[in-house]
């Protein structure tokens, strides 16, 4: 019995070892520098996976800090946003330690933390200029108060 044939030198499926699957309550639990976990990838893509970035938070090249802000995160929308090289996705892949299994229920609830966090997003943006126009508004006044007397 051969585990592969001399056609296909990879070894059947079920001879592979399995991935490990956390779920994300599990990554939420490594979100320190003495622990730190991310989740990057799309479903359309084989993943999302799990990474422990600890042992690389000194030699990321943007800092510690970056990778700390979306410890025990899915940080995808992150990485992407970057545009990571492919020599920054081969050193990524050394860190995965698993897949993220998402339940119907985790499903949900990170769905509506992402639309929260979208709507956030937009709002805020909305926000800055009427800021800006009722801090030149103030202004304006306090210079014409302080004219007239």
């Amino acid at each position: 019995f051969c585990l592969w044939s001399f056609h296909d030198p990879k070894p059947f499926s079920i001879y592979k070892m399995a991935m490990k699957e956390y779920k994300m309550s599990d990554v939420e639990k490594h979100s320190t520098e003495e622990d730190c976990w991310v989740t990057i990838g799309t479903a359309d893509k084989g993943g999302p996976f799990v990474y422990d970035v600890t042992k690389y938070l000194d030699e990321h090249p943007g800092g510690a800090e970056v990778l700390l802000d979306v410890a025990g995160q899915d940080a995808t929308d992150q990485f992407e946003d970057i545009g990571h090289s492919s020599d920054a996705r081969k050193e990524l892949a050394k860190y995965k330690i698993g897949k993220l299994y998402l339940d119907p229920e985790e499903v949900k609830r990170l769905a509506a933390e992402k639309e929260t966090r979208e709507l956030a997003a937009k709002n805020a943006g909305g926000m800055g200029p009427i800021v800006a126009v009722l801090v030149v508004a103030a202004a304006v006044a306090y210079y014409f108060l302080v004219m007239q007397q």
